[in-house]
Formats: structure tokens, C-alpha cells, sequence
């Protein structure tokens, strides 16, 4: 099977990561993922720069972690591919499949209500999974639900409790939405536990993820390396 993690921040693009794209990129290889998509706070969320910069100095930033990992492949034996992670209150979606050159193109986004940007985000080909909706912290108001406007739903979130999982699995049932998973990794081999998606075939591109994913070839994964974690 071909295991791939598909929710990973990278220092510096997201705020709160603290491993860098080599960092991570190290960890994942050693750890015997076939890829990685890179899953930074968007413009909108945990964005390593002041908001007040101009957009077009922002979305460089935030593309140059991305970037750097795609370098960094083919050297360290790994794929990398593009993931972003949207942000409302707390409340966050993960995004695949729109290319880079969009969101550069579209600073509307940043205006639109959710309700308006998801939908806007499946026209043009995404796949959207709302991810650890149950997550409870000091920062988040309330929980928000949108199971009108996503396809899946992160049942298995690595950073979070189980119950915060189980509400989420339950939720995903209900609504007949598609199971998803991943780590949430923001630091690397610091990371304990760890989940994502594994194929019967290597995934190729952002596109060759999504058909997979929608055809039921993927299944859910979990690892449990409290033992082996780097302290």
C-alpha cells in the first residue's frame, strides 16, 4: 500500500508549525510515506505574515513553503503535493485540487462568506473536507458545521481526542459524507501519533488523489509511534 499524509503544516508559512519543509519532508521519508501534501494555513487562518502586508507578498510567502518542498522531492525520494487550509473562527477546511495560479488570481476569496467560497471552491474541480469539526479549544466560540458544503469529513485527526474523532465520525455517518483522515502534523517526528490515506497504487498528482479518493480506493490509516518519538 502507498501511504500518504494529507494534512501537514510547514514553518514558516503556518505560524503555529515548527518543523520546517525539509524537516518534515525527512520525517515522512524515513517514516515510509510515499507522499505528502502540504496543507498551510491559508491567507485567511495561522499565516506566518502580519495581514496588513500587501496580498501579493502574502501569497508568495505562503506558496514559498509549497515550492520549496517541490524541490526538495525528487532529492529527498518523496512526492509532495498541494493542499491549503481554509479557516473561518476556528472552524477549518481542507482544500484539494485548485492550482496555485488561482488563488493568486482570486483575492475575492478572502470576502466570502464560507457559505459562498466552498461552493465557489467545488466549481472549480476542489474537493473539500471539513476538518476536526468537533475540535474544542480556548480560541474556537463555537463548533460550526457545514455539511451542505463539504464531500468529506476528517473522522481521524491525529492532534485530537478520541471523543473529538468519534463526534466527528458520527457526524460524517449521518450525513452520508465521505470519511477522511490525517495528522495535523505541525512538528515533524515530534508527532506521536499519525494518520492519512493509503492506495492500492501510487497517486501521481493533486487530480489522480482526488479520482482515487471519490472512486473508495482509499483507506484510513493510523500509526502509533509514541515509543519511537523524537523528544
Amino acid at each position: 500500500m502507498y501511504r500518504y499524509e494529507t494534512h501537514l503544516h510547514t514553518a514558516p508559512a503556518s505560524k503555529c508549525a515548527r518543523a520546517t519543509v525539509r524537516e518534515s519532508l525527512e520525517f515522512y521519508k524515513r517514516a515510509g510515506f510515499d507522499g505528502v501534501f502540504i496543507t498551510n494555513h491559508y491567507l485567511d487562518g495561522n499565516l506566518g505574515m502580519d495581514e496588513s502586508e500587501p496580498f501579493d507578498k502574502r501569497i508568495k510567502f505562503y506558496f514559498d513553503d509549497l515550492n520549496e518542498g517541490r524541490a526538495l522531492a525528487k532529492e529527498i525520494g518523496i512526492k509532495v503535493f498541494a493542499g491549503v487550509e481554509l479557516t473561518y473562527g476556528g472552524t477549518d477546511f481542507l482544500i484539494y485540487g485548485i492550482p496555485d495560479e488561482w488563488y493568486a488570481a482570486h483575492p475575492e476569496i478572502l470576502r466570502m462568506e464560507k457559505t459562498e467560497e466552498l461552493p465557489r471552491l467545488m466549481e472549480e474541480g476542489a474537493l473539500i473536507i471539513q476538518a476536526h469539526p468537533f475540535r474544542e479549544a480556548s480560541y474556537i466560540d463555537h463548533i460550526r458545521l457545514y455539511p451542505r458544503h463539504v464531500h468529506g469529513v476528517e473522522i481521524i485527526n491525529a492532534c485530537r481526542k478520541d471523543i473529538e474523532n468519534e463526534m466527528a465520525r458520527i457526524y460524517c455517518e449521518k450525513y452520508g459524507l465521505l470519511p477522511f483522515a490525517g495528522s495535523d502534523n505541525h512538528v515533524a517526528a515530534k508527532r506521536a501519533r499519525l494518520a492519512g490515506l493509503e492506495f492500492p497504487y501510487p497517486i501521481e498528482d493533486e487530480r489522480g488523489f482526488i479520482d482515487a479518493f471519490f472512486k473508495g480506493d482509499g483507506n484510513i490509516f493510523t500509526i502509533n509511534r509514541e515509543n519511537e518519538v523524537d523528544k
